[in-house]
């Protein structure tokens, strides 16, 4: 080839790749509109990072602010916690009113007089065992009661808690499931939710129903349970995790109170053992030798010394029930 024809080939080939660039390369709009797009992509996810986060600022503020109100509440009930005569029977299950506990508390009075008539005691040691009967032992009894009552509620309430959230996971409302419960649960339980459904069918709010469930029965599992399901009300969330996590929470406290009172019976052993070693001491003194202890009872001296010593007594049993008692 001579160098013409080689100079030929190579305009021709300089000719098609100018002109392939011209048609072919991106012009300066094109490149301004996928500027433009990337542009507007990056705001797009700026604009939808920030709605993510303004979500979760609204959700966080809105949990504070439940959590907050839950709080208040808690402090006004802390301020009325003298309980009132009728709020101790409905905390203890009974179904008499006051009128009947004042009969009733007069009735153990007058029985404890009769006794104390009929073995011939003091006079100071026989209206010492009428107030007895009056004050002492119905408020004790209530108070036993209402203890009990309370401990079995704890007992059953983490499995009602579970069908709840078996309940939901399956795809039932919140308000079946407390059906079921106040249907099919063991009594305290039972008896505690039907009156929650009940306070919800007649139009009380959920905050309300629930509020008037701790004030029959004011313990830590009830205002656990609120919390969670006002905050669940509120904010939204996964109410099935929720539930699951309270009720494994009440369960290893539940095991942690049974590890207590494991380790403490020790404890409450020798302190019952302490408290009793004078009543059976001073049983077989008499009995051995019923003379020896008369002036104890017939004589003004002995009655002080008797009422001093139970004084004493009574501060080292509290004491002694103060330092086995251990509160979670």
């Amino acid at each position: 080839m001579d160098s013409k024809t080689i100079m030929m080939i190579v305009l021709g080939v300089v000719s098609v790749a100018s002109l392939m660039f011209v048609f072919l390369a991106p012009t300066q709009k094109d490149k301004a509109a996928k500027r433009a797009s990337r542009l507007t992509n990056k705001t797009v996810d700026a604009k939808g990072g920030g709605a993510n986060a303004d979500s979760g600022k609204d959700r966080r503020k809105a949990v504070a602010d439940s959590l907050k109100k839950i709080e208040d509440r808690n402090k006004e009930h802390a301020k009325k916690q003298k309980l009132t005569l009728e709020q101790r029977i409905a905390q203890a299950g009974m179904n008499f009113n006051e009128k009947q506990f004042y009969i009733g508390s007069v009735i153990c009075g007058i029985v404890f007089l009769a006794i104390g008539l009929i073995t011939r005691q003091n006079l100071a040691v026989t209206g010492l065992m009428g107030v007895v009967g009056v004050i002492g032992v119905p408020n004790w009894f209530l108070s036993h009661l209402r203890k009990r009552r309370q401990g079995k509620f704890v007992l059953e309430f983490s499995n009602a808690i579970e069908v709840i959230v078996r309940g939901v996971k399956s795809g039932l409302p919140v308000n079946e499931c407390l059906k079921m419960i106040a249907r099919d649960a063991q009594e305290p339980v039972r008896t505690e939710f039907h009156l929650l459904t009940e306070g919800i069918r007649v139009g009380l709010s959920l905050e309300q129903s629930l509020d008037r469930m701790y004030e029959r029965m004011p313990i830590n599992e009830v205002k656990f349970y609120s919390i969670v399901l006002l905050i669940q009300q509120q904010t939204g969330g996964n109410l099935a995790e929720a539930l699951g996590n309270l009720s494994g929470v009440l369960r290893n406290r539940k095991m942690m109170l049974g590890k207590i009172a494991a380790l403490s019976m020790e404890a409450k052993a020798s302190a019952v053992i302490l408290g009793a070693l004078p009543f059976v001491v001073a049983g077989l003194v008499h009995m051995s030798a019923p003379d020896y202890l008369q002036p104890l009872l017939t004589t003004s001296e002995g009655n002080m010394i008797l009422i001093g010593a139970g004084i004493w007594m009574s501060i080292g049993i509290f004491v002694m029930r103060s330092m086995i008692q251990i509160k979670v």
